[in-house]
């Protein structure tokens, strides 16, 4: 079944049970116990590897997965949703070494570990909404930050679910963060095609809530006049590509977070030039290489609370897998740059 088919499923058999004069309570209940039993099923698997970390010792911030298969929010092609589980395969696909570039071994427990997916197509199925879907996922994010020292790296997915993970680190960390986004495209009209959750939207959401103080976007090369606007309205620090070279050094030196409860990091692969990550929905050639983004990555000074990586699609990757091994990298690189460990 294609991916539309997919997140229509739920919708038309909500109307049918609907349409046979089945009582809302009864549908209303059933929703409660699919969004009980995946919060149970996030919520244990969170404090199991919370337990494991700790009685490791020595951790004083470990990264943690959590899968969000979420794609009914794109514009254009909803690949993403099929994401999550061919990043996790690339990084595990023995081509290359567990160590991260910085040194760091992702087989030790105490710089990586997997809660498993957010089930959102079982929930949509259920015909529950965008509203309280948004809602599940965090929720989700919360119950892991509350495994100390835990901190979520969340897959994507298209770029929608940051809304409601930003949402959830500040309020968990209670106050605003420092955001550093990197995409080829501002994602912040105000309801792109009237959807107040597209993924062309998540940070006015973000912006509007007050859970971020600062928002800096790099990469952009796609931006019309809204987006400009908008970026105006929200104060919002935008570094178009088309002057990379005079940025570069104030980008890849980076300090944030100071005043506020951290940093939270938001990678939209198509930042990249499509010559390094083809599988995106949305190809924008004159995006940065693999190495500026690292470069970017690498040298930002800030406490780094929460992060993840967006809008890779397997649909169009190549067959070898290249763009999964890319965001594989990203993950790796961002699941280091957030543990930390004792000396």
């Amino acid at each position: 079944m294609s991916g539309s088919g997919i997140v229509r499923r739920g919708i038309h058999y909500l109307q049918k049970l609907k349409a046979a004069n089945i009582p809302s309570d009864l549908i209303e209940q059933g929703q409660n116990r699919v969004v009980d039993a995946s919060l149970t099923l996030i919520g244990e698997r969170a404090k199991l590897k919370g337990q494991l970390v700790r009685a490791l010792g020595g951790s004083l911030a470990s990264t943690t997965l959590l899968g969000v298969p979420l794609g009914h929010n794109s514009s254009f092609l909803q690949g993403p949703a099929f994401a999550p589980p061919r990043i996790r395969e690339a990084i595990w696909c023995g081509s290359t070494n567990s160590t991260t570039e910085e040194g760091k071994e992702l087989m030790d427990p105490r710089v990586l570990t997997d809660v498993g997916d957010v089930p959102v197509q079982e929930i949509r199925d259920c015909g529950v909404d965008d509203d309280r879907l948004m809602k599940v996922i965090s929720d989700s994010v919360k119950l892991v930050m509350e495994e100390d020292p835990l901190r979520p790296l969340v897959l994507g997915g298209d770029h929608s679910i940051s809304f409601p993970v930003v949402r959830a680190v500040s309020e968990k960390l209670g106050g605003p963060v420092d955001i550093l986004h990197l995409d080829a495209h501002p994602d912040i009209y105000d309801a792109f095609e009237g959807n107040k959750y597209s993924h062309a939207s998540s940070f006015a959401r973000i912006m509007e809530g007050g859970y971020a103080r600062r928002l800096l976007q790099v990469g952009i090369r796609s931006i019309n006049t809204e987006g400009r606007e908008q970026g105006k309205r929200f104060g919002v620090e935008q570094y178009e590509m088309r002057t990379f070279s005079r940025d570069r050094h104030f980008l890849e030196n980076l300090k944030l977070g100071e005043g506020v409860k951290g940093v939270y990091i938001s990678v939209d692969v198509d930042c990249l030039d499509p010559a390094y990550a083809p599988g995106v929905s949305h190809i924008e050639p004159g995006g940065l290489s693999f190495r500026d983004v690292l470069n970017i990555l690498h040298n930002l000074e800030g406490n780094l609370v929460a992060a993840d990586v967006v809008e890779f699609n397997p649909q169009r990757d190549t067959v070898d897998g290249m763009t999964a091994m890319v965001a594989a990298k990203l993950v790796r690189e961002l699941a280091a740059k957030m543990s930390k460990l004792s000396s």
